[in-house]
């Protein structure tokens, strides 16, 4: 059986989004200063923690919006606290959970079009995928992680890994 674009979108997003909720917990469990926490950041050039956990939350959304070709539910951007950042990661989990499989068809070669200032990027949805979204996920979601053990949280590999897609026991 052939994979689908649905296969392979909603549960690497999925993951990534548990995993982050979970890496958000340990910080809450740490104690950590979150006013010093919202404005921490790896380098000077690089956008602070909770811009990290809002652009991994809304490129996972987005994403599955735009290759089934719908709107994704917005958010204000204005996360202050760890329990806030929580509810916006959740809220990305919810609608990604929520979108029917039907909705996925002919989003592999959807045009996709992405507008920034100074950028201009068309894909078809496949490379969109592949060669944007899922990076970019992952970029945030590891910048979030980073951020998070240098400040001292207890996290290992396992913690970013999340849960594995092992065989179950017969």
């Amino acid at each position: 059986m052939p994979l689908s674009l649905q296969d392979i979108a909603s549960p690497v997003f999925l993951r990534g989004l548990n995993s982050l909720s979970h890496l958000l917990d340990k910080a809450i469990e740490a104690g950590l200063d979150e006013a010093e926490l919202m404005e921490a950041r790896l380098a000077p050039d690089m956008l602070p923690f909770p811009a990290q956990v809002r652009m991994a939350a809304f490129s996972g959304r987005s994403c599955i919006a735009r290759l089934t070709g719908q709107p994704w539910p917005k958010t204000d951007d204005n996360e202050a606290t760890l329990t806030e950042l929580k509810a916006t990661v959740a809220l990305s989990i919810a609608f990604i959970e929520g979108v029917d499989a039907a909705a996925f068809e002919g989003g592999e070669t959807r045009r996709i079009e992405l507008r920034f200032p100074g950028v201009e990027l068309d894909f078809e949805g496949v490379g969109y995928l592949t060669s944007f979204a899922i990076p970019n996920f992952y970029f945030h979601v590891t910048t979030a992680y980073a951020i998070l053990r240098n400040r001292g949280v207890a996290l290992g590999k396992r913690d970013y890994l999340g849960q594995l897609a092992l065989l179950q026991a017969a």
